[in-house]
C-alpha cells in the first residue's frame, strides 16, 4: 500500500480544500496521513499528526515543528510528501531532505506565490529567494494559475512543474434557481424581489478590499437602484468596513461567518470580488457555479476565472465607479445578464472537483 503525508500550516486548509483528494486516494488503495497545527480529525485520513506550525517564519515554535516533522517523515516510509501553505510547505521540504535520498517524492502546491506581477518589492526580496532555494528540495511544484505556472517553469528549471485547475469546486452544492424558487428563498431571508442583492464571501481584511464594494453600492443607491451588499465572512479588520458603511450610509449587511453560503449565493443577483491579490479563489468559483455574473478586481486569480465580457467583468481594484457602471449594465440588460450567467456556469466546469481530481490522479500516477 502506498503512503502519502499531507502537510499544511492550519487544519482549515485540509478541511476546506482537500478531503475529496483524501477520499480519492483512499479509494485507490493509498494510506493517507496529515500533519498540521490545531486539533480535530479528517475524514479519509488514517493518521493525523498535530504539529505546532506557526504562520510566522520568526516564531521559535517552528524550530520544534521542523524537528517533529523530520522525525515523522524519516520514519514514515512515505512515497509522497505533499505540502501546502507557505510555512507548512517550507518546513516539510526542509524536513524531507533525507527521505528524498531514499526515494520519497516531495510535491508542493503553490496556492499563489507571494511574488507576482505587481507585488511589493519586499515580497520579491523575501519570498522569491526562499522559494528558489526550496525548489531544489522539491520534485514537483504544482501551480493553480497560469501566471504562477509560467513563472515556475521559467525560474525553477531544476524542478518539474505542473498546472491544475485549483483545489476543485463541488458544483453539485450550488446551481441556479428559477425566478419562483429564488423569490421563495429570498422571503425566508427577509429580502424582497425588488432588491438587487450583491454578495462577496471573504474574510474582512486589507487585501480583500471591501471598501471598494461599499462605495460601489452607495453609488448604485445614489443612482436610484434598490441595491444591497451582503458581506459574508469573519471580521479580521477591527470593524473598519462596518464603520465605513455606517459613515457612508451604505446598504450593507455584515453577515459574519455562515454555513449557508450556497443559499446566500442563490438569493443574490451579482457577485462582487474586490481583493488585491488572489491565487485562484474558491469563493468566485462557487458564485459562478450558482450562475452569478462576477464583477472582479484585476488580479491573476480573478483573470483566471472571470472571462471579461463572457462570464463577468474585470475592473481595477480601486475603481468603484466602473464596478457600479457594470452592475447597472447587468441590471438593465436581461439578455446580457443571462449570457454572462450561462457563461459562468459553463466556464466553472473546468474547475470542478471531478476535473481537478482527474488531474491529480495523473500527478500521483494513479
Amino acid at each position: 500500500m502506498k503512503k502519502i503525508l499531507f502537510v499544511a500550516t492550519v487544519p482549515e486548509h485540509f478541511a476546506c480544500f482537500h478531503i475529496p483528494c483524501f477520499k480519492m486516494l483512499c479509494e485507490n488503495g493509498w494510506e493517507v496521513h496529515a500533519a498540521c497545527a490545531g486539533t480535530g480529525d479528517f475524514d479519509f485520513c488514517s493518521r493525523r499528526f498535530t504539529i505546532d506550525i506557526s504562520r510566522s517564519p520568526l516564531d521559535p515554535s517552528n524550530k520544534r515543528a521542523y524537528a517533529e516533522l523530520k522525525k515523522i517523515i524519516d520514519n514514515g516510509g512515505y512515497d509522497i510528501v505533499h505540502c501546502h501553505t507557505p510555512m507548512g510547505g517550507a518546513l516539510a521540504r526542509l524536513a524531507s531532505r533525507d527521505a528524498r535520498k531514499k526515494g520519497t517524492k516531495v510535491f508542493y502546491t503553490a496556492h499563489g506565490f507571494h511574488f507576482y506581477t505587481g507585488a511589493p518589492f519586499l515580497n520579491w526580496a523575501i519570498y522569491y529567494p526562499a522559494e528558489l532555494m526550496l525548489s531544489r528540495m522539491t520534485d514537483l511544484i504544482i501551480t493553480i494559475n497560469k501566471e504562477d505556472n509560467e513563472r515556475a517553469k521559467r525560474i525553477f528549471k531544476n524542478t518539474e512543474t505542473a498546472y491544475i485547475h485549483g483545489v476543485g469546486c463541488d458544483t453539485s452544492r450550488f446551481g441556479k434557481l428559477d425566478a419562483a424558487e429564488k423569490s421563495e428563498l429570498r422571503k425566508k431571508y427577509g429580502y424582497g424581489d425588488d432588491e438587487k442583492l450583491f454578495i462577496y464571501v471573504a474574510e474582512q481584511n486589507k487585501n480583500k478590499n471591501q471598501s471598494m464594494l461599499i462605495r460601489a453600492v452607495k453609488k448604485l443607491v445614489g443612482d436610484g437602484i434598490n441595491a444591497r451588499l451582503l458581506i459574508v465572512g469573519a471580521d479580521n479588520f477591527g470593524g473598519q468596513y462596518k464603520a465605513l458603511a455606517e459613515k457612508e450610509n451604505a446598504n450593507v449587511d455584515f453577515l459574519g461567518v455562515r454555513d449557508d453560503v450556497p443559499s446566500l449565493l442563490k438569493i443574490s443577483d451579482i457577485y462582487l470580488a474586490s481583493s488585491l491579490r488572489e491565487g485562484l479563489p474558491l469563493n468566485v468559483m462557487e458564485a459562478m457555479a450558482t450562475g452569478l455574473p462576477v464583477i472582479a478586481s484585476d488580479n491573476r486569480g480573478h483573470r483566471e476565472l472571470v472571462e471579461d465580457g463572457k462570464s463577468g467583468f474585470i475592473v481595477k481594484p480601486d475603481d468603484f465607479l466602473k464596478t457600479a457602471e457594470y452592475a447597472e449594465k447587468l441590471i438593465g440588460d436581461k439578455a446580457l445578464y443571462e449570457t454572462l450567467s450561462n457563461g459562468a456556469l459553463q466556464h466553472v466546469k473546468t474547475f470542478s472537483t471531478e476535473n481537478v481530481l482527474g488531474e491529480l490522479k495523473k500527478l500521483y500516477g494513479i
